[in-house]
């Protein structure tokens, strides 16, 4: 399993180093501007109140998120700005950064319902995590959006 390979480190902003936060802009850029072909502001002032979920092989980051407190992009908390390596693709690396985004979330923020806005051709990916559309889709910078919902089971 690619989590067994993979270390897991969730920091708050503040804690991040500056090499830590140029890779992950890195990243963020290789596939939301340039893979994507998307122009887009990624840094949107919301980082300083997130916490940073990465997924480490050596020194390779091979996945990523944000954990987003209820109030920033949602009333609920959500996940934002989910990103697997090109590196890593094809290895389960994307299903283990989702499984560790939620787990990371209810850690950090409690056991909560989870609010996301997905890129529309993943919505069977999110869906299989128990996530359910809430919305029409929308455009956002270009692709076409879903927010979707996961509800926590009482």
């Amino acid at each position: 399993m690619v989590t067994d390979m993979i270390n897991w480190v969730c920091k708050p902003f503040g804690k991040l180093t500056t090499e830590e936060l140029y890779i992950i802009l890195r990243l963020r850029s290789e596939v939301f501007v340039v893979e994507q072909n998307c122009v887009f502001l990624d840094m949107d002032n919301k980082d300083f109140f997130c916490d940073h979920l990465m997924g480490w092989k050596e020194n390779m980051l091979l996945g990523y998120s944000r954990i987003v407190p209820p109030g920033i992009s949602y009333e609920e908390s959500s996940i934002g700005r989910i990103v697997s390596s090109p590196a890593g693709r094809g290895t389960g690396v994307g299903r283990d950064l989702l499984q560790q985004s939620i787990q990371t979330l209810y850690r950090i923020h409690g056991k909560r319902d989870i609010r996301i806005g997905a890129q529309y051709y993943l919505k069977e990916f999110y869906e299989s995590f128990g996530f359910v559309q809430t919305g029409e889709i929308y455009p956002e910078d270009g692709i076409n959006h879903i927010e979707m919902l996961l509800f926590i089971k009482h």
